[in-house]
Order: structure tokens, then C-alpha cells, then sequence
């Protein structure tokens, strides 16, 4: 059975909770976020549930208003707002408007609600309290107070000072609540004072008297306060975050306040769990997450009332929006809605039902899929109203065109600000560099792209047929033609559907490809500056690699003769002015780094934890840490991985077994890398460097081994650049050529051997 109508089920079966009278309640100490809309959500389902049902339901919430300033968000002045600090919500002014700060943040979260469809009946708890309606709790909790700090201390072990009172005063003079304590309580007046160092976040201003504590002079403490609104109102459902409900929490007080002080059945809980952003709890006072206001109006309002319709109550929603989770939400809505309409009386129907603000249609409407939208939007030559038409074979109704509508604003939303960039048309501003990396083939392919674009296309289904059958008449693989056209227009290896990509902005697509085959570029059978190395008793690549990896390309550079230092002041100079100019580098867009993480992940490594050299190196540079001083030896090569991210290895040349080879470790060897002082056991398919005696470096370029490191008596050095992916032949050897410049520069020396290997 569907969660909700379970919960509505147990609270009818019980008959303890009549009159149905469903409450929820939030302190508007700023912009509300999404997380609080579960708790709207949940009582909003239950509500309608009952209703369905045939019971009499109400649904309120309450703005607990009185509530003082007890944090700053980060995005308010301080100026503005400091001294206010310790006033209660509703009595803090907000510049050029009329409303409090509650009041303000209140109404932006109640639009919210009623946006997804929740429209409870709005209390303010400053409006009860100088109503006089909660005058009768409050002298209830003060004639009891020795009996409720008895059930602090049983239920949570909380001792109060002796002469407690469960009530603040808003102090007559500074206006404070957080800085007031009640000492004294004759059944008439209470007797505060107000103290200057009570709290850390507000200064109280010494004022002492006496006053009634009816009619809105200030209010109950929160313990005491939220049973006090379910007794004066005679609230029957309310649920809460589980940190509420959890054994000697507030929820665990709440009742027995409510049992042995008030007489009032505790309400019917719904202790439910946490939404979270990337793993993180929303809060609104430190500025985490998004505001509930922004949330929905960045979603279709049925799919902001699914999301959460989706998930049980007891179970986190961890909600991401960027990447694929918004169109995958919408395939799972659209899922949902084929089951109700097909009759089908399972939990997936009844989620697409509860999620409906309006009428549900007798029958089933033509819906385009959300991610088709988002693809089409961005081919302007195409009109998406007649191509989705043509999909169904007969005109869109007006609900069906209103559908495709909203689907097209949001898709516009989604494109702009979450989805990933292979959904996403942006052609580079630049010619890309990674152009270099393409090969004869690849060339003569995209020739015959041109020729292709030449052409009408009513259909891009139609153009990607013939792209794949071009790259068949060329004897080359698909994903090497396609290849071709992501690294032409968006300068990455992968990308949308090729064809629709080529449609999006053909005048655009167009220039860029003729400006590429009216270059230089001539694949293979450009000149290099370094020949190519196939002395086998120097370094090889074993075949299982190439089979895996056909992309790997190496350098391998011997320098003899060198004097390496532990520093150098030169060097030092240079460090500095290279940190100041490659600090804001984007890693996350750097072909390069994306080549090696593409790498890692086909080997199985995760990335995040092992980090390739040249993102290890620039994210601590990056975090300011500076570079590592070893020696002037790898220090330079430091440098120019910063310059080219492409990473080098260093080692004694005297102490590597050569033979050398590149191979994948077959599980179960073990070495000892720098810094450790345990072994390393290799997995089976990790790609490293093999001597003779063992593996030298782990993980294409990830850390070297202690046995063959460089030190300050090294006095020949060998040096392996490593390429795959995107890091093609041209950028490994403008990298190796400027890394043994710079190692001769401070560490002398001369080359008796460099050049390239590869398949």
C-alpha cells in the first residue's frame, strides 16, 4: 500500500486523533529552503488523503514568529541586522518595506507552498499570543514549572537553576527575548531580568521588572512552546524532522508535557527524514541548499510534489540537481503517469495521482520526453511543435501543446544552470588545441561531414544514419569518427548525439569545420619534433595495454651527467611567478586532466581518491600550499606539469632494471612507493611502468617507487611523459621538450637519448 494512505489508514484506525486537524510549523529566521517543504508536503498528502476518505480534515501552519534572531545568514548586512540580534522575528524591521523579517521570508515560503499546491490555513504564533489565546498554557506552564523541569531532566537529563521558569519576557527596554530570564511568578506577574551575557549571539541591557506574561509580552521556551500550540489549538496530526522524534528529543519532551501537565493527547507523529543537497543537511540560516521559492520555480510544480511523493516518508531524499537528475525525474513522472493511466491501482500510479494540482485528464495525453525537448530546443531550425506532431502522427490537442510548453520552459532552465555538457550544444569560442591530436582519417571524415551539412535535414535521426555509414565507407570506427566532431566543436572526446549537435547552429558548425581542414593540420603525417623510439631494451608497451589503450603515447628522455641541489634561488623565483599564473586553472575543463581520469576509470581506479599527478599537484597548488621542494630535478619537472598538465615522471637512471615496459600488473606484486612505510599490492588491470625487478611507478602517473627515486647523488636521469586520450602525440612532445629544458637548466646535463614511443 502507497505510504500515504497508510498513514491515513493508522490515524483513522486509531480513532485517538479527531478532530483531524493536521498542523506543521517553521521559525522564519530567513529564506526558507527546500528541505522544509517535505514537512509541508507529507501533511499536505495526509490531508488530501483523509479528505478522499471521506473525513473532515483541516490543515494549518504555523509561523512561529516570536522565535528570536539567534544567527545571521550569510546573506545579510551585518550592519543592518547585528543589532537586532535577540529580538523576536515578527518585532525586526526590514529596510524599504512595511513587513517584520518573518513576515517577509514567511510569505516567500507560503507562495512556495501554494505554487506545488499546498494551501494551508497560515498562524502566526505572535497573533495567538496577543490574542490571549495561548494566555491559559502559559499560566498552566508557570504553576508548573517545578514539574516540567522534573521531566527535562528524566527524559533528557537537562537540570535547571533553581526558581525556572519555562517563559521569556521581550525585555520592556532593549526588546530582547533571547537575553531575558524569568526568576519569580506570584500567579499574576512574572519577575525578569535581563542579563547582558546570557547568550553568545546578543547583549541584554540589565533591565529588571516585573510584568504580566499574557496578551504577548513574550512567550513560552520551545519545549514547552510547541505542545502549548497543539493543546490552545487542539492540533491532532503533526509530524517533524527525525532529530525531533529521536529518544529524549523534543518530541519525547513535547508528549510528556502534554500527558502530566497540559491533559492533551500527543498528536500522531510522522517522523520523517532529511532532504539533502550533494549529502549535505539543508539550512536556511547558514545559506546551504536551495530556497524552497527557487526550487519551484525551477521544476514543473506536479514534479516538485513527485519528487517528494516518490520517496517514503522514513527515507532521505538526496536530491542533486545537476547532472542527469532532473530528466531522469521527469522519465520516472512520465513512467508513473502511463501506470495510472493504464489503470494499473499499484504505488506508481497512486504517486502520479497524489502529485496532480488539477483534474486529471479521462484520458492518456501525448507527453514528449523531457530529455527529446531539451535536445530540440537547441536546433533552432527545426519547429519542435511540428516535429513532435509528426512523433505522434496527428496534431497536439491544446493541453498536449501546453505540455510540450512547459517542458520547453523548464528544459531552458535545466540546460542553463544543471545539465551536463554532453546534453549541452556550447560550440568553443577557440579553435580547440586538441584538434592536433586528430588523425588522416579523422580529417578526410569530417571533409565528408561538410559535404553531409551541405544537405537539407528535416530530420536529425536522418543525419546520424549517415554519419554512421560514412565512417563504415571509411573503414573507421564509429566512436573515432564521432570523436572527431566533439573535439572539433566542443574540444572534449565525447558529446551529445553527433547529429544533433551538427544541427544545433549549422553556419556556426560549419565555419569551425572549414577552419579546421583550412589549417595546417595534417594528422600522421605531420612533422614531430622527436622520432620515434623502438629500441625494446629501453621501454615498450606491452600489447595488453595498446589492445585496452590504443591512445597511450610515451616519451622517454635519458639526461647524463647532471648535479642536482636541494634548492635553487632561481628556481624559487620561478616557482612563485608560475603559482600566481596557473592558480585559477579550471581542472574539471582541462582535456588533459580529463584524460587521465578517463583512464583511471577504465582501469577501475576511482579518480577521487587517487588523484593523476597533474590534478594532485594543481589542487594543492590551487588550495595554496605551494609546491613540493624535493630537489632541483623534480621540482622542474614539477613545473612544467603545472605549465602543460601533463604529466612526467622522474627517475634514477642508474637504478632502473631495463629493460622498461608499460604494462597492466596482474594483481599481487607489491612495491614500496615514496613516503610510505608499508608495501602497495597491486589490482589486477592497473596500468604502471615494470623494470626488471617490479613496478616503478603506480598507476600510468599516479606515485613513483622509494627504490628508484631521484636524490641530490643521482647523476643520470630518466624521464617518461605519459599520453592518452586527448594528450596526442604534438602536446606530449611540446611537454617532454620543455621538461628536460628546464631539468638542464638548473641541474646541467646533457640528452644522450629521447623520442616517442607508441603503438
Amino acid at each position: 500500500m502507497f505510504w500515504v494512505n497508510q498513514i491515513a489508514n493508522k490515524i483513522i484506525k486509531s480513532r485517538k486523533h479527531k478532530p483531524y486537524w493536521l498542523d506543521d510549523m517553521k521559525t522564519p529566521s530567513g529564506r526558507i529552503h527546500v528541505g522544509s517543504l517535505r514537512g509541508v508536503l507529507i501533511h499536505d498528502f495526509v490531508y488530501k488523503a483523509l479528505l478522499k476518505k471521506g473525513k473532515k480534515a483541516k490543515y494549518t501552519y504555523i509561523y512561529n514568529d516570536t522565535d528570536p534572531m539567534d544567527g545571521l545568514p550569510t546573506y545579510l548586512d551585518k550592519k543592518t541586522y547585528l543589532p537586532h540580534m535577540g529580538r523576536p522575528l515578527y518585532k525586526i524591521p526590514v529596510p524599504n518595506s512595511k513587513k517584520s523579517f518573518a513576515q517577509v521570508y514567511a510569505d516567500e515560503f507560503t507562495k512556495a507552498m501554494q505554487i506545488i499546491g499546498a494551501k494551508p490555513e497560515i498562524i502566526w504564533s505572535s497573533k495567538l499570543y496577543k490574542s490571549g489565546k495561548m494566555d491559559k498554557v502559559i499560566k498552566i506552564s508557570l504553576d508548573n514549572a517545578d514539574k516540567i523541569q522534573r521531566i527535562y531532566h528524566k527524559t533528557a537529563g537537562y537540570k535547571k537553576k533553581a526558581n525556572w521558569f519555562p517563559f521569556q519576557v521581550n525585555c520592556e527596554k532593549c526588546g530582547k527575548v533571547s537575553t531575558t530570564t524569568v526568576y519569580k511568578w506570584d500567579g499574576k506577574y512574572v519577575y525578569y531580568k535581563c542579563e547582558k551575557n546570557k547568550v553568545k549571539w546578543a547583549k541584554g541591557c540589565g533591565f529588571k521588572n516585573k510584568i504580566s506574561p499574557y496578551g504577548g509580552t513574550g512567550k513560552l521556551l520551545w519545549k514547552v512552546d510547541w505542545p502549548a500550540h497543539w493543546k490552545a489549538l487542539g492540533i491532532t496530526i503533526e509530524g517533524a524532522g527525525k532529530d525531533h522524534s529521536s529518544s529524549g528529543g523534543s518530541r519525547d519532551i513535547a508528549a510528556k508535557i502534554l500527558k502530566k501537565i497540559f491533559n492533551y493527547p500527543n498528536p500522531f507523529d510522522i517522523p520523517y527524514e532529511w532532504i539533502l543537497v550533494k549529502g549535505a543537511k539543508m539550512s536556511s540560516s547558514k545559506g546551504i541548499g536551495t530556497s524552497a521559492y527557487d526550487f519551484v520555480k525551477e521544476l514543473p510544480p506536479n514534479l516538485c510534489r513527485f519528487l517528494f511523493a516518490r520517496t517514503h516518508y522514513n527515507k532521505v531524499i538526496n536530491f542533486d540537481p545537476v547532472g542527469n537528475t532532473i530528466s531522469d525525474l521527469f522519465d520516472e513522472y512520465d513512467r508513473c503517469a502511463e501506470h495510472y493511466f493504464k489503470g494499473k491501482n499499484d504505488d506508481f500510479a497512486k504517486m502520479f495521482e497524489i502529485s496532480q494540482l488539477n483534474k486529471i485528464p479521462e484520458k492518456e495525453s501525448y507527453t514528449p520526453r523531457f530529455r527529446d525537448v531539451a535536445g530540440y530546443i537547441q536546433m533552432p531550425h527545426i519547429n519542435i511543435k511540428k516535429h513532435f506532431e509528426s512523433k505522434k502522427k496527428s496534431k497536439l490537442t491544446s493541453f498536449e501543446e501546453k505540455t510540450l510548453n512547459e517542458r520547453i520552459y523548464y528544459a531552458k532552465i535545466w540546460l542553463n544552470k544543471y545539465a551536463p555538457q554532453e546534453k549541452v550544444f556550447n560550440i568553443t569560442k577557440t579553435l580547440p588545441k586538441s584538434i592536433e591530436s586528430l588523425s588522416e582519417k579523422q580529417i578526410i571524415y569530417l571533409r565528408k561531414v561538410i559535404e553531409l551539412l551541405k544537405l537539407s535535414w528535416k530530420k536529425p535521426e536522418d543525419l546520424q544514419q549517415e554519419l554512421y555509414e560514412e565512417s563504415k565507407k571509411l573503414n573507421i570506427k564509429t566512436n573515432k569518427a564521432f570523436k572527431a566532431i566533439y573535439i572539433s566543436l566542443l574540444d572534449k572526446s565525447y558529446g551529445p548525439k553527433a547529429a544533433w549537435l551538427l544541427l544545433s547552429n549549422k553556419d556556426e558548425v560549419m565555419k569551425r569545420l572549414e577552419e579546421i581542414l583550412g589549417t595546417d593540420i595534417k594528422g600522421e603525417q605531420e612533422k614531430y619534433i622527436y622520432p620515434i623510439l623502438s629500441n625494446h631494451k629501453l621501454l615498450s608497451i606491452d600489447n595488453k595495454v595498446l589492445k585496452k589503450y590504443p591512445s597511450v603515447i610515451l616519451g622517454f628522455a635519458v639526461i647524463k651527467g647532471v648535479k642536482i641541489k636541494k634548492k635553487d634561488a632561481r628556481m624559487e623565483k620561478e616557482k612563485k611567478i608560475a603559482l600566481d599564473k596557473y592558480v585559477d586553472i579550471d581542472l574539471n575543463n582541462s582535456p588533459e586532466v580529463l584524460s587521465y581520469r578517463k583512464m583511471y576509470k577504465d582501469m577501475g581506479i576511482d579518480w577521487h581518491s587517487r588523484r593523476p599527478s597533474p590534478e594532485a599537484l594543481m589542487r594543492r597548488i590551487i588550495k595554496g600550499k605551494g609546491l613540493y621542494r624535493i630537489n632541483t630535478a623534480v621540482d622542474a619537472c614539477n613545473l612544467i606539469v603545472m605549465k602543460h598538465l601533463v604529466s612526467h615522471g622522474v627517475f634514477d637512471y642508474n637504478k632502473v632494471k631495463f629493460p622498461t615496459a608499460l604494462k597492466t600488473a596482474e594483481g599481487g606484486e607489491k612495491i614500496l612507493l615514496l613516503g610510505d612505510k608499508k608495501e602497495t599490492i597491486l589490482t589486477k588491470g592497473e596500468v604502471c611502468y615494470f623494470d626488471r625487478e617490479s613496478p616503478y611507478n603506480l598507476d600510468f602517473n599516479y606515485r613513483d617507487i622509494q627504490r628508484t627515486c631521484v636524490t641530490e647523488k643521482t647523476t643520470n636521469i630518466l624521464i617518461n611523459t605519459d599520453g592518452v586520450y586527448n594528450i596526442g602525440r604534438k602536446k606530449l612532445e611540446t611537454a617532454l621538450r620543455d621538461c628536460v629544458k628546464e631539468v638542464i637548466k638548473y641541474c646541467g646535463g646533457s640528452v644522450e637519448i629521447i623520442g616517442i614511443v607508441k603503438a
